[in-house]
């Protein structure tokens, strides 16, 4: 797996996450399989089948938080520049087609929410961006076609 970048916080919000689905998810599901498993007959037991399934999906989101958080490497913020684009930078951009404005932080793939306008640096329109500069028209290959984009502003 690859080296994945995160914030302190994107980091302790993952081992919150951990945290609850062992402490508090783990034990209820264990507590469904039993309540289900002294029902009797399991070949028939529609009830244990989907409490062990649901304990599978469970154990298989933990596993893969846990590589996530093992392979994570903490972004230092106070080092984080606004000369160029880069990972955590807030850039306000221009689409020159339609003059729509557009503001996005550029985080890693687990810290991305496009409600809050945080957007992954694996993205399209982030990889373009990356490296460039306030007054930089970039044209970016998205799966609609090319866009093309001013860099008006790059903040923190």
């Amino acid at each position: 797996m690859a080296v994945s970048y995160m914030t302190e916080d994107g980091y302790n919000k993952i081992l919150a996450e951990i945290n609850y689905l062992e402490t508090v998810k783990r034990p209820e599901i264990s507590a469904q399989i039993a309540e289900a498993r002294d029902k009797g007959d399991l070949s028939e037991n529609a009830e244990y089948g989907a409490a062990k399934e649901v304990q599978e999906i469970m154990e298989a989101k933990i596993a893969q938080l846990k590589s996530l958080i093992s392979n994570a490497r903490l972004i230092d913020e106070s080092r984080v520049q606004t000369d160029a684009v880069q990972i955590l930078n807030k850039v306000k951009i221009r689409n020159t087609k339609n003059n729509a404005v557009m503001t996005y932080t550029l985080v890693s793939d687990s810290e991305a929410n496009l409600k809050e306008g945080k957007i992954a640096v694996s993205t399209p329109i982030a990889k373009g961006l990356m490296g460039k500069k306030v007054g930089d028209v970039v044209d970016i290959t998205v799966p609609s076609g090319v866009m093309s984009f001013e860099i008006i502003e790059i903040s923190i």
